[in-house]
């Protein structure tokens, strides 16, 4: 229980046990200030002392040290002042957990890039209007899966569906999630919605919203804090979608006490994953089903006897398939792409040979 002053501001913007004790821990602790990352900014970051927003830069020496696991909204920081009025950043605390994806560097190599820190549960939001996929869920539940954080399902817009659509695609929806996993079809814009999600924004405790554009995440963001705000948008007539209007990932405080961070909607989703073994806790089901093919090493894909094929809908398992070939071509270092990129080339080469002699 943390129960000194000094900490006890600071569980206002999401400080946890656990985190405090990693506070303390650090030899600088007693020199400089502890806050958290509300915003990061082009050459410095909003910082919060659990009373004052401050800005605070981040010297390159610092940058350097972090590269590919730069600072991120949610992430603790040691502070101090060089002079008045000034803020510096002079040591990033260890997150306790991050959400990351992977995107690509230009050369076809896989770069991390972390979304949040420290957060405690992830909100998946997700339109039951055009903006509804199963499939892209399935990737969600698996970043939040990965990252060891609990995914709570936040299906939005659900005054404008008819009820049997309704049930139907809740249904629909279960059949991602594992056993026992929480999941609420609302109206982003009602009260009883920060209601239904209390649990998980207590004093002290952080969520993050993660989903595509126009599903409602700044629309919920707003309902949770009481106020507007984020701007929200109208969604394509055509397809569904949304623009963003949300550009930044931001820490919100939440009506309920804790903490909300908004995050623009993710155009891509390719997972922070090094080994494609790691997806088996994702997809529950395909390791449980596997254990009854007629082969051990059954791949799932055409032999005889699958279990998985015959008792999972044929969709999930072609996402099952797809993430693990993106988390083993992720997984490749610089001489293994360049040698499957020659396979590639040769196959292609041999392909359109017989495509000739085909036609004589």
């Amino acid at each position: 229980m943390i129960d000194s002053s000094p900490a006890d501001s600071l569980i206002g913007i999401g400080l946890t046990a656990a985190m405090f004790q990693q506070l303390i821990a650090r030899p600088a602790y007693a020199g400089e200030t502890p806050m958290r990352v509300i915003e990061i900014r082009r050459d410095a970051v909003c910082v919060h002392d659990g009373a004052h927003e401050r800005l605070a830069v981040v010297p390159p020496s610092i940058a350097q040290t972090l590269a590919d696991d730069a600072l991120a909204v949610g992430d603790w920081v040691l502070v101090d002042q060089p002079a008045p009025g000034r803020w510096r950043v002079v040591e990033r605390v260890p997150p306790l957990t991050q959400i990351a994806r992977r995107t690509n560097d230009g050369r076809g190599a896989a770069k991390r890039q972390v979304l949040v820190a420290n957060v405690d549960s992830a909100l998946l939001v997700m339109g039951l209007d055009r903006d509804f996929n199963a499939r892209r869920l399935e990737r969600y539940l698996a970043l939040a899966y990965l990252s060891g954080v609990p995914a709570v399902l936040v299906l939005t817009k659900a005054d404008t569906l008819a009820p049997a659509l309704l049930e139907r695609r809740i249904d629909e929806a279960r059949e991602s999630l594992r056993p026992g996993s929480p999941l609420f079809a609302l109206d982003a814009r009602a009260p009883d919605a920060g209601v239904c999600l209390t649990p998980w924004l207590g004093r002290g405790q952080t969520v993050v919203v993660l989903g595509s554009s126009g599903a409602g995440k700044s629309t919920l963001t707003n309902t949770l804090c009481g106020d507007a705000l984020q701007d929200t948008g109208a969604v394509r007539i055509d397809d569904g979608r949304g623009k963003h209007t949300t550009t930044t990932r931001t820490l919100r405080f939440a009506c309920a006490g804790g903490c909300v961070i908004d995050t623009p909607g993710l155009r891509s989703l390719r997972l922070d994953v090094d080994d494609a073994s790691e997806l088996a806790g994702v997809f529950d089901d395909v390791s449980t089903l596997a254990l009854r093919c007629r082969f051990r090493d059954c791949r799932h894909q055409s032999e005889p006897g699958c279990a998985v094929r015959e008792g999972l809908p044929a969709d999930r398992v072609h996402n099952f398939h797809k993430l693990q070939r993106e988390a083993r071509r992720d997984s490749l270092n610089a001489l293994e792409r360049r040698e499957q990129r020659s396979a590639w080339k040769m196959r292609g080469r041999e392909a359109a040979i017989r495509s000739r002699a085909k036609r004589g």
